[in-house]
C-alpha cells in the first residue's frame, strides 16, 4: 500500500518548535492507556503536532469507516484505556511531546476496514491553554489479518499536512471527522481513497511529498503546505472562535469551512474543516488564503497570490502517454488510457502507478480515441486512424484483436464507444456518419436500425433502459436507439444544441451534453428519457466555467463534471442544474517539471472518468499527463456498464 516510511527526528519540514524525539516502547509519561502488547497485533506510536509544537493532552481516538451505508458514524476501535471522550468512545492521551501509544491488546480492527488516527483538543504549548477547537487526523490504513497494518513508520507523526492529506483521500466517505462511512459495496473504493494518502504525505515525517512515492506523480506540495498553515492558524491559537469584530484565527476558518461552502454547518474543530474545504474546494478562498502568515510553519507554500480553487490535482506522466484522450476505470480502480498520437492504451494503478503501456498498434490500435470497460474487464477501443477499427484487450492488456484490430460492418474513422446492457460493444463512426454494433459473442456486427439522423456522431452513451443515445455534431442533435428504433431529436430549437460532443446519463434518466460549437458563453444541453428539452431558452445551460467541454461524467450525487479543453478546466453542476463552479471552473495546481513554474494542473483536457473513491481522472493532452483531482467528487460504481446495469447511475456504490 505505501512506501515503508523511515522516521527523521527532526525532518526538514520542523522549522520552528521542532520536539521530534523518538517515543519510548513503553507508554509515554503521562499518557492514560495500558500500552499493553498483549495478544496479537501492531502497537501504535505517534506524536500530534499543532504547527511544529508537540500538543500536550489531546485525546486520540482510533477510529475505523464504517460499512453500515453513508454518512453514518465512524467506528471506535479502541477499549479498555480507562478514558471515555466524545460518542462514548475511548481514547489515549499525549503526553508533554505530544506522544502517544496504543498497545495492541488495547483495539480490535477488522480485517479490510480502514483505520484512521483523529486527534481533539490538547494544548499546543504556545501561551494560549487547551484548544477544543484543534482537530487532526492521519490514515493508518487497512486493517490486515491479526490487527496488522502494511509499511507503518515506528512513529505516526499526526500534524496538519496528514490532516489536509486524510481530509481529501477520504472526503468520499466523509460527512465530518467522527463521521466517515460507506456501503457494504464500497469496500474497494475506501480502500483506494485511504492508499491514496500515503501519495499525498509521508506520514513518518508528516511532511506533503513533492513526488508520489511511485515517482511518476506531481503532487501539489505547496498547495498542501498552504491548507496545512490555514489549519495551524486555528491549532496554534487559544481556539477561540469570536468575531466578527477582530476575529480570531479560529473564526475565519470555522465561518469559510461551512458543509456546504457558503452554507450549512458550521465546523466546531479544524479536521472537519478541512472535510468542509475538500467538499467545497471553490467557496471563500480569498478568506482562507488569508490566514496563512509570512511565519507559517510548513513551507514550500503559496505565497505570491490567492489560487483559483483548493481542489487537489496530482499530475501523473509517463507511461506511454502520448497524446492522451479518453479514460476509463476498471472494477478494482485501475484507470486507462487512450494515446491518440503514440497508437497505445497506458494502464495505471489506483494510485497511478505506472502498471503497463501496450505495444505501439498494439491489437490493431491507429489514433485510438474511444475507451469503455466491460463487465468482464476486457477494454474496448476504437481506432480513428486508417480505415477504422475497434481493438480488444483482456484485463492484463494482452490484446485479443489481431494486427489489424476487428473491422467490417460500417466501421470507419470510429470515435465513441460504448457498452450496452447485453455486453454489445457500440461505436459512432464520425467518417460515414453511422453507428455501429458489434457482438463479441458472435464476433459479429449486428444491424442498427436506420434513419434517426446521425451526423457526424462523435460520443455514446446508455441509459438503465439499455436505450444507446448518440450525439450528433454534424445535426446538431442527438439520436436515440431503442429497440428497432431511432429517433433523432433536436430540442426543437431550444435546447442550445451546438456541435454535441461529450455525452452521459444521470441518475434522473436526463441526458446531458456538453456543446463545443458555441462561441462564449458555451453551454451545456440537457434532454429527458424522451427527448424533450429540460433547459430554458436557446442557449443551453452555461455558466461554472464551461469553456469548449469535451469529457463528461456523472458523479455518485448526481452532479456533473466537465473537462473543459479551451479553459483549463473542470466545470461542476448540481443535478438541479446549477453550476458549482466559479467562471474560472476548478483548475487545481501544477509544477511544471521542466521549468518549475507553478499553474493550472490542465492544459487542453479531454475525456474524464470518476472512480470508486471520488477521484477524478483527466486525459490531459496539452501536458502528455493523466491528472487526478483527489477526492473532488462522490463515488462512483465501476465500471461504467456495472453502474447502468444495476441502477448505480448517479448513485454511491
Amino acid at each position: 500500500m505505501r512506501s515503508a516510511w523511515m522516521l527523521s527526528a527532526c525532518s526538514t519540514i520542523f522549522i520552528v518548535g521542532c520536539s521530534v524525539t523518538q517515543i519510548a516502547t513503553h507508554t509515554p509519561t503521562g499518557t492514560t492507556g495500558t500500552g499493553s502488547s498483549a495478544g496479537t497485533g501492531a502497537d501504535l506510536k505517534g506524536r500530534v503536532h499543532g504547527g511544529q509544537q508537540p500538543i500536550q493532552g489531546a485525546q486520540v481516538y482510533l477510529l475505523e469507516l464504517a460499512t453500515n451505508g453513508y454518512g453514518n458514524q465512524s467506528k471506535s476501535l479502541l477499549t479498555g484505556t480507562g478514558n471515555v471522550g466524545i460518542n462514548s468512545w475511548d481514547y489515549v492521551i499525549t503526553n508533554s511531546n505530544g506522544g502517544f501509544s496504543i498497545g495492541a491488546g488495547e483495539y480490535t480492527c477488522d480485517t479490510g476496514d480502514q483505520v484512521y488516527l483523529y486527534s481533539l483538543s490538547g494544548n499546543p504549548q504556545v501561551g494560549g491553554g487547551n484548544n477544543t477547537s484543534a482537530g487532526l487526523m492521519a490514515v493508518v490504513g487497512q486493517c490486515l489479518a491479526g490487527n496488522t497494518f502494511s509499511g507503518l513508520p515506528p512513529t505516526i507523526q499526526m500534524n496538519e499536512v496528514t490532516t489536509v492529506a486524510a481530509a481529501y483521500a477520504l472526503a468520499g466517505f466523509a460527512k465530518d471527522a467522527t463521521d466517515m462511512s460507506g456501503d457494504s459495496g464500497a469496500a474497494t473504493g475506501m480502500a483506494n481513497a485511504a492508499a491514496a494518502a500515503g501519495n499525498l504525505v509521508n506520514l513518518g515525517t508528516g511532511s506533503a511529498y513533492a513526488t508520489n512515492p511511485g515517482g511518476n506523480g506531481a503532487v501539489p506540495q505547496s498547495e498542501i503546505n498552504t491548507l496545512a498553515n490555514i489549519l495551524a492558524a486555528c491549532i496554534n491559537s487559544s481556539g477561540a472562535v469570536t468575531g466578527p469584530t477582530n476575529p480570531t484565527p479560529c473564526y475565519t476558518l470555522f465561518t469559510n469551512a461551512l458543509s456546504g461552502g457558503t452554507t450549512g454547518t458550521q465546523p466546531t474543530d479544524t479536521a472537519t474543516a478541512a472535510i468542509n474545504i475538500a467538499h467545497n474546494p471553490g467557496a471563500n478562498v480569498g478568506a482562507l488564503w488569508d490566514l496563512e502568515t509570512s511565519t507559517a510553519p510548513f513551507q514550500p507554500s503559496l505565497t505570491s497570490s490567492t489560487p483559483n480553487d483548493w481542489t487537489l490535482a496530482v499530475a501523473y506522466g509517463g507511461n506511454g502517454l502520448f497524446g492522451p484522450t479518453n479514460v476509463a476505470i476498471d472494477t478494482t480502480g485501475n484507470v486507462w488510457v487512450t494515446n491518440s498520437d503514440g497508437n497505445s492504451i497506458s494502464e495505471f494503478s489506483n494510485l497511478g502507478g505506472a502498471t503497463l503501456v501496450t505495444a505501439t498498434g498494439a491489437g490493431g490500435l491507429n489514433s485510438p480515441f474511444g475507451i469503455a470497460i466491460d463487465a468482464t474487464g476486457y477494454v474496448w477501443v476504437t481506432n480513428h486512424g486508417g480505415s477504422g477499427s475497434i481493438s480488444e484487450f483482456n484485463s492484463t492488456g494482452v490484446a485479443q484483436s489481431g494486427v489489424n484490430g476487428i473491422t467490417g460492418g460500417t466501421l470507419n474513422g470510429p470515435l465513441g464507444i460504448a457498452i450496452d446492457l447485453s455486453g454489445n460493444v457500440w461505436v459512432a463512426n464520425f467518417g460515414n456518419s453511422t453507428v455501429s454494433e458489434y457482438d463479441p459473442g458472435t464476433a459479429g456486427f449486428l444491424t442498427v436500425p436506420s434513419g434517426g439522423g446521425v451526423d457526424d456522431p462523435f460520443y455514446l452513451a446508455v441509459d438503465a433502459g439499455g436505450n444507446i443515445w448518440v450525439n450528433n455534431w454534424g445535426g446538431p442533435s442527438v439520436t436515440e436507439f431503442s429497440g428497432a428504433t431511432a429517433t433523432e431529436y433536436t430540442g426543437g430549437g431550444t435546447a442550445g444544441l451546438s456541435e454535441p460532443v461529450a455525452i452521459a446519463v444521470a441518475g434522473t434518466g436526463d441526458i446531458w451534453i456538453g456543446n463545443e460549437g458555441n462561441t462564449s458563453p458555451y453551454d451545456i444541453s440537457i434532454l429527458n428519457g424522451s427527448g424533450v428539452t429540460q433547459t430554458t431558452g436557446s442557449t443551453g445551460l452555461s455558466g461554472g466555467g464551461l469553456d469548449d467541454p469535451w469529457g463528461l461524467a456523472i458523479d455518485g450525487a448526481d452532479d456533473v463534471w466537465l473537462a473543459n479543453f479551451e479553459g483549463k478546466s473542470l466545470s461542476e453542476f448540481s443535478p438541479s442544474q446549477v453550476p458549482v463552479t466559479s467562471a474560472t471552473g476548478y483548475q487545481g495546481l501544477w509544477l511544471n517539471p521542466s521549468n518549475q513554474t507553478l499553474g493550472p494542473a490542465l492544459n487542453e483536457p479531454e475525456g474524464l472518468a470518476i472512480d470508486s473513491s471520488g477521484n477524478i481522472w483527466v486525459a490531459d493532452a496539452g501536458n502528455n499527463n493523466v491528472v487526478e483531482f483527489v477526492g473532488a467528487a462522490a463515488p462512483v460504481a465501476t465500471p461504467l456498464v456495472y453502474a447502468t446495469k444495476n441502477g448505480l447511475l448517479g448513485a454511491r456504490p
